[in-house]
């Protein structure tokens, strides 16, 4: 299986829900880096649709105590991969998305200009799922021949006094060892880093 990204920043194998919580990149900014977070919501509870309903604004703050510190905010992601594996797409890969917040990678501030978001449904707390590394993995590709990416890297690693995700559940080792399995990254003239340390 492949995915592929066409020319608006749109995956095709991804189901389509389109934030309000978005912008336009500055001009002609280069897009070099793949950003990977975890959400679940409420804490540490999979499935239904909070997630989905906070990146869409319309989330019920009354539904549970942890929401009310979620009532002001905007926020949004390029990716949404869930527990089965499953790809929503929320935001055009050319557009700013609303993941990163105030971040620096080597140097350079605010990391949503250049990047793209990548979340996954999960925790601090437990493994993640083997679906979900296969999607991951066929959306980094894609996203690979899409894009000049130099390097992925964690939320955590971006902004490491506000921010603890994908967490210390979170396989480096197998996303890295399954993305090179693909042989994709392998003709690419520019190359590509696991930028986590």
């Amino acid at each position: 299986m492949h995915m592929n990204i066409d020319k608006e920043g749109w995956c095709q194998e991804a189901k389509r829900l389109v934030s309000p919580n978005q912008n336009e990149r500055p001009l002609n900014q280069t897009i070099d880096l793949l950003v990977i977070h975890n959400i679940s919501l409420p804490p540490g509870e999979f499935g239904g649709h909070c997630i989905v309903d906070l990146f869409l604004n319309r989330l019920d703050c009354n539904r549970h105590p942890f929401f009310e510190q979620l009532r002001s905010l905007k926020v949004s992601s390029h990716f949404l991969i869930d527990r089965d594996g499953a790809l929503i797409q929320f935001v055009s890969t050319e557009k700013r998305a609303w993941h990163a917040g105030v971040s620096s990678y080597r140097g350079r501030t605010g990391c949503n200009d250049f990047s793209i978001g990548i979340e996954i449904e999960g925790t601090d707390y437990e493994p993640f799922m083997a679906a979900q590394y296969d999607t991951l993995v066929l959306l980094t590709e894609a996203l690979c021949q899409r894009y000049p990416l130099q390097a992925v890297t964690g939320h955590q690693h971006i902004a490491p006094e506000r921010k603890t995700d994908p967490g210390p559940f979170f396989n480096w080792a197998r996303y890295q060892e399954k993305l090179e399995k693909t042989g994709g990254l392998i003709s690419r003239t520019v190359p590509f880093e696991f930028w986590i340390t």
